[in-house]
């Protein structure tokens, strides 16, 4: 038999404990290795919108392994054969988007679980199986040890976010700032009182909860407001977009001492 399966930021979450993470939006096990090496709680393979395909996936868990890092994936869709995938390569949570109605938050679920809870298909193959060495208890913990949640992004979902708190084997609400604002007509607007009333309504709903509530914040005060208004998980920053950053403030740095930027002559 192979190691325990056991996922430590499932049972902090569901103390409505506080978790750090971070997007891994570049598709890179390298970056993978480097953020889980930093002591990030859990990392999010944003298989929505990087071009990560699954052996890559596959890859990023493998570079967490040997950190207390848990990989956690956004899937591209509420789609049976994507969530299957990627909790086959190792993901041991996962957030579905875009969803808008209590049905489509059941199937989400049902399609992360094996039966009978669910229709998650069952193999002794993947990654997550060990391979075949660790099939038996892994099946066997799979439906308690991975998470599942949702992403709330509409309006609608909102409207719905009452009954979708009802299935009780959803672990957490994820709150898509960007797309909300957007199906508002407010793009980025995220100071609108409308957007504000709109997330109020979704703070109060999920934070007297048994689920737990994750958004993202763009900096450490952010993050820290959110964690004392009683979020569990946020999303502090990105590989890409801060290494971007970076990378542009250091060309800013360069220019004051080089302003043409001509090349440097032996």
């Amino acid at each position: 038999m192979g190691e325990l399966y056991y996922n430590r930021v499932k049972h902090i979450l569901k103390n409505k404990g506080r978790v750090s993470a971070a997007w891994l939006h570049m598709a890179s096990n390298v970056s993978a290795e480097i953020m889980a090496n930093a002591g990030f709680d859990a990392l999010v393979i944003d298989a929505e919108h990087s071009p990560v395909d699954y052996q890559t996936v596959l890859s990023m868990c493998q570079a967490m392994k040997g950190t207390e890092t848990i990989p956690f994936a956004r899937a591209p869709w509420n789609d049976l054969i994507a969530l299957k995938k990627l909790y086959d390569c190792g993901v041991m949570g996962i957030s579905v988007p875009y969803v808008t109605t209590a049905e489509e938050a059941r199937e989400a679920v049902r399609r992360c679980k094996y039966p009978p809870e669910g229709i998650r298909g069952i193999a002794g193959s993947p990654r997550a199986c060990g391979y075949g060495m660790n099939r038996g208890q892994y099946m066997q913990r799979a439906n308690e040890e991975n998470v599942v949640m949702i992403a709330i992004e509409t309006p609608e979902g909102i409207d719905n976010l009452e009954e979708i708190m009802k299935i009780s084997e959803l672990d957490g609400i994820f709150i898509g700032p960007m797309d909300l604002s957007t199906a508002m007509g407010i793009s980025g607007q995220f100071e609108n009182e409308a957007f504000k009333r709109e997330i109020k309504r979704i703070e109060d709903m999920v934070i007297p909860s048994d689920k737990f509530l994750a958004t993202v914040a763009n900096d450490a005060d952010k993050a820290q407001e959110l964690y004392d208004r009683g979020y569990n998980m946020i999303i502090m920053m990105s590989d890409a977009v801060d290494l971007s950053k970076m990378a542009s403030k250091a060309v800013e740095t360069f220019r004051k001492y080089n302003l043409r930027g001509e090349k440097a002559h032996d």
